[in-house]
């Protein structure tokens, strides 16, 4: 049906089975309407009306009416879960990405236009067409199209990188990829060819070969079924493929100028309609037959001169080969005359015609992928990949446009395969997958040679000499045609030794923290005020991550129900009621060494999954004979800093000892919490909740600590939010609200609070500890469960950590801060353009998807035993793309579908799926959809504009 449609009727193939037969069933009844208009006038008509509005994309017609981002509001992957957000779509104010006025002007004006100079040329001039094409009123027309043939062709050429199917370098191409600003200034004059390209090829062909047909002589033969299957296609394939149409009409006119005056009975009987079908169809099996052939002779010669390709058998498998090359190249030729791919069995040279498929080779529906934690990457570029096709489609920069071609995009590390599925006047429809990221030995052997393919296309010096002109690599299967500047993540990382292990830059990590952690108070106290919503869904809760120190389920940070009993008038402390607290001292074996490993220790993801209601811990791990399990909360703190034991029960047989007014560890309610008394009236914007202040916390702690809390920033802190929750204000206002002295001990005692829960209260002792607290992952402490029952605060407290850290490695690398100016204005960018965080977290995935244009990780490699540092940077990148060998992609997927299925061959070691520098063969399966390939993203079918 396909076919039919294509070389029948004048289509293109569809991305899916229901659009193929919506598409097949109009076409047809336009063939068939043909037939029995009586009037020629009217099939002109009729044709030319049909034709340009099939050619459109007429299904897109209400999305775009919505717009651009509902055009491009399907990106998710086919996995049954909840799409993912889209990626920005492209500018508004670019033609076509929309349906307006505009559009709908073109449009018009252009159907109007064919369809009166057809109808009075087919009127005024259709039956005086004279026996000689030379002097027939189709001379001028056909020597016009001749030149617009050349000139389209000439313009395509040196558009990309290679001229003559790949076989020289082009010298017009710009040279060298040091930028995309210098790129772009390069290639201003390709841009303005590409211009007169467009014009020539979307505008002015049209109308020429509408004229050439319009005054052909076998318009008054149509009431024959071939004529009217003819004409219905020509008229078609004119706005469907003007390109296509322009070489098709430009080989009918060359035999008719090489016959001249002769007659060529066969050939004439046909009809114009006819022999553009014939020629169409002829040039597309042609085409497939050197494809195919240049695939054949790869897979023989490699067989053998690659060393890792060479097996026992190749030297008997050429050797056959060679002997029946006859039937061979009879192979190769039934396949292309099917249409069916070139089968090499187990990619060895022994070849077969497999089972003829639609040009986009698989049944199911486009969009299948298996995606995983990296899959964001390419969901986030395919919108600006998309945009960047369109203006490379319409360049020509990447040659002739057909269904069925294949392209691969490299950048960095990605790998982008992009398939062209549907092409109209106008419009292109492709797929976009990405390739898996965790590089294996067979995919970085090929990205290798990728990379290699397109540093000798883009890369090379000013000045080629004769030799260096030839492309070197025009036997592999790519083949480089051009570079697209597309809004890309740049990804680098960095080993933090000599900056994680510091114990300069772990003291000054201390410092740091209590700065950011007083910002993020008053910028939340800001926020507050104008009633924004601060807290954040970004993961940043207590089970964001864990270590391998600590594998506790996933929970969340809903505070944990009280289970200490205060009372005011009793100085004694009352131990927690639960059976939590009958745990005393961690697991016994009898394999327990003295000075063996420490037992895990209690997290705040532990104590506060244990203190949900109904929550069960299931003590594990062998145990002395008859004693008692026990789980101690204080485990790994020093014995002195323990409370002395009480006993259980009711203390009978006991001293009672007056304690007097108790210093020991108690937690206030929030009805106990005494009043504070600014002295400034707009001190109560910058307050805090009261429960932020009930740690519980030994007071002559947190006095230790008090010449660690940085008055001078928060003064300067308060100076610079000051006005934006006052207004314009004098300056005594703004004195009085920085000499506050009872504001400055608020933020003093949370700030400090923060620091002990956290067990900074020394210094950050190790890398490892470090690494934790950014995970999440914080130990227990005194005053965990305190912090961890309010989750605004532990957000805080957890974002405070993780922007002082990037603030350390800023430092490191770029040089400490000279100013409390330059801190604040660098704590203000944090905010507003990076997201710090964890690549595992809910709000790195969304930070991407919304472009966010900084992002920043901190990792540990556990088998080189270094910590690491990632930085995404959002900017505009040049991603090298290249045209793949179709045929070459068909034969590989179509053997790849009967080893799996039928041969049931599934060995991950396979022959067939290792790598191959030439056919690339690894990232060919890859490429291929599931359940056989395994692309970690696949997009839905794309459509976007192209003129």
């Amino acid at each position: 049906m396909e076919q039919a449609l294509v070389f029948g009727l004048g289509g293109s193939p569809m991305s899916s089975n229901v659009r193929l037969l919506l598409m097949f069933g109009v076409s047809a009844g336009v063939a068939v309407c043909n037939y029995f208009i009586p009037s020629t006038l009217g099939v002109v008509l009729f044709s030319i009306s049909m034709g340009f509005l099939l050619s459109l994309d007429l299904s897109q017609v209400s999305t775009l009416c919505r717009g651009p981002t509902a055009a491009f509001g399907d990106h998710a992957f086919r996995t049954g879960g909840a799409p993912p957000p889209p990626p920005p779509p492209p500018p508004p104010s670019s033609f076509g990405w929309n349906l307006g006025c505009r559009e709908l002007l073109l449009y018009l004006s252009l159907l109007l236009v064919a369809v009166a100079e057809a109808g009075l040329l087919h009127h005024f001039l259709g039956s005086a067409q004279s026996q000689s094409l030379v002097i027939g009123p189709q001379a001028p027309v056909s020597y016009l199209l001749l030149i617009l043939f050349c000139l389209c062709w000439a313009l395509r050429e040196i558009q990309g990188a290679y001229v003559f199917g790949g076989v020289f370098l082009n010298p017009l191409y710009p040279k060298g990829m040091s930028s995309v600003q210098t790129f772009k200034q390069r290639n201003r004059g390709l841009y303005i060819a590409a211009a007169i390209r467009r014009v020539l090829l979307y505008f002015v062909s049209p109308f020429a070969m509408v004229a050439f047909l319009s005054m052909d002589k076998s318009l008054q033969l149509l009431h024959r079924a071939a004529l009217s299957v003819g004409f219905t296609r020509a008229f078609r394939v004119v706005w469907q493929s003007s390109e296509d149409a322009l070489l098709q009409m430009v080989v009918v006119v060359l035999v008719r100028l090489a016959a001249g005056n002769n007659m060529l009975p066969g050939w004439d009987n046909l009809g114009t309609g006819v022999q553009l079908l014939l020629v169409g169809l002829a040039i597309d099996r042609v085409t497939q037959f050197l494809a195919k052939l240049k695939f054949t002779l790869t897979v023989l010669v490699t067989s053998w001169t690659e060393k890792k390709q060479r097996r026992q058998s190749a030297g008997t498998l050429l050797a056959l080969n060679a002997s029946i090359c006859p039937l061979l190249l009879a192979v190769v030729t039934l396949s292309a005359l099917l249409s069916a791919p070139l089968l090499p069995l187990f990619t060895l040279p022994i070849f077969l015609v497999g089972f003829p498929r639609p040009q986009r080779s698989w049944p199911g529906p486009v969009g299948t992928a298996c995606p995983c934690i990296d899959s964001i990457f390419y969901q986030q570029m395919s919108g600006s990949l998309a945009s960047a096709l369109r203006t490379a489609f319409a360049r020509g920069s990447l040659g002739s446009l057909a269904p069925g071609s294949h392209f691969l995009g490299r950048f960095q590390d990605r790998m982008v395969w992009i398939m062209i599925l549907e092409r109209g006047y106008g419009y292109c429809t492709v797929n976009i997958k990405g390739l898996e990221l965790q590089e294996t030995s067979c995919h970085t052997v090929e990205a290798r040679r990728v990379d290699e393919v397109f540093e000798a296309a883009f890369e090379r010096p000013e000045h080629l000499g004769f030799t260096q002109g030839f492309n070197l690599h025009w036997g592999n299967a790519l083949t480089p045609c051009a570079a697209l500047a597309v809004r890309v993540y740049s990804d680098a990382r960095n080993v933090l030794s000599g900056i994680i292990d510091s114990h300069d830059n772990l003291r000054k990590l201390q410092d740091d923290f209590l700065k950011v952690l007083v910002w993020l108070l008053i910028r939340y106290c800001v926020q507050r005020h104008k009633g924004f919503l601060w807290i954040s869904e970004d993961g940043l809760g207590v089970g964001g991550r864990k270590s391998q120190s600590s594998q506790v389920a996933q929970t969340t940070c809903n505070p944990p129900p009280e289970a200490v009993i205060v009372e005011s008038n009793v100085s004694s402390l009352r131990f927690r009621q639960d059976s939590s607290s009958l745990t005393s001292f961690g697991d016994w074996s009898d394999e327990d060494d003295l000075f063996g490993p420490q037992p895990a220790r209690r997290t705040v993801a532990l104590v506060t999954a244990e203190a949900q209601p109904g929550h069960t811990v299931l003590q594990t791990g062998a145990s002395l004979p008859g004693s008692v399990e026990m789980d101690s909360l204080f485990e790994n703190m020093a014995l002195s800093a323990l409370q002395p034991l009480q006993p259980l029960g009711l203390r009978i047989g006991m001293p009672a000892v007056d304690n007097g007014r108790s210093t020991e560890v108690f937690r206030e309610s929030p009805n106990s919490v005494p009043h504070l008394n600014f002295s400034c009236p707009q001190s109560e914007v910058f307050n805090l909740p009261t429960g932020w202040r009930t740690a519980p916390l030994l007071p002559s702690r947190l006095l230790q600590l008090r010449p660690l809390f940085p008055e001078d920033w928060f003064r300067f802190t308060l100076g610079r939010f000051g006005p934006a929750v006052q207004g314009e204000t004098s300056e005594d206002m703004s004195k009085a609200l920085k000499e506050d002295d009872a504001l400055k001990e608020l933020h003093a005692q949370v700030a400090l609070s923060c620091l002990i829960s956290l067990g900074a209260e020394s210094a950050f002792t190790s890398p490892s500890y470090v690494y934790r607290l950014y995970c999440g992952d914080v130990p227990w402490t005194e005053g965990l469960e305190w912090l961890s029952s309010s989750k605004e605060l532990y957000q805080l407290s957890l974002q405070a950590f993780r922007f002082s850290f990037k603030l350390l490695f800023d430092q490191a690398s770029l040089g400490p801060l000279e100013s409390l100016e330059e801190l604040f204005s660098t704590l203000e960018e944090y905010e507003r353009d990076w997201y710090i965080g964890l690549v595992t977290e809910k709000g790195w995935h969304d930070s991407v998807l919304k472009e966010k244009p900084f992002l920043f990780s901190l990792g540990h490699d556990l088998a080189m035993g270094t910590y690491t540092g990632r930085v995404l940077s959002l900017q505009e990148q040049l991603v090298q793309v290249g045209r793949l060998n179709g045929e070459g992609v068909r034969g590989q997927w179509a053997n790849l579908s009967w080893e799996l299925l039928y041969a049931t061959n599934d060995d991950e070691e396979r022959y067939s799926i290792q790598a191959h520098p030439f056919m690339l063969r690894n990232l060919t399966v890859q490429a291929a959809d599931p359940p056989l390939g395994y692309p970690i993203y696949s997009s839905a079918p794309l459509h976007f504009p192209c003129l």
